[in-house]
């Protein structure tokens, strides 16, 4: 299958896999390449204007990845996995939203250099 976009992940992201068991974290990779091929809103959902989520349900916990597009290269669409919590609630908490909006804004600055 022909994948929509690129996924790169930032050390956050990382550091935040490394807390997390074998299982867990195989899940979590296995949704993100299934969001890579098939459209599912229930595995990458838009947040708001500019931030997106992987969302992953295993063993009972919510885990979520939180993202944003990066579409300055005309060949490759590539997401941007900022970082990720263990959701404990149905809503999102901002403090996350805003992290990832902070990292989005850092990267294009970092990148626009």
């Amino acid at each position: 299958m022909i994948e929509k976009f690129k996924v790169v992940f930032l050390k956050e992201v990382f550091e935040f896999l490394d807390g997390l068991d074998k299982k867990a974290r195989d899940k979590i990779f296995y949704n993100i390449d299934k969001a890579k091929v098939k459209t599912n809103n229930s595995i990458f959902k838009k947040l708001n204007s500019d931030i997106w989520e992987f969302r992953t349900l295993y063993n009972k916990k919510q885990y979520r990845l939180f993202a944003f597009w990066d579409k300055t290269d005309n060949k490759v669409s590539l997401v941007i996995a900022t970082h990720g919590i263990v959701k404990k609630t149905q809503k999102t908490p901002k403090k996350d939203l805003d992290k990832a909006t902070e990292l989005m804004n850092k990267y294009f600055e970092f990148k626009n250099k």
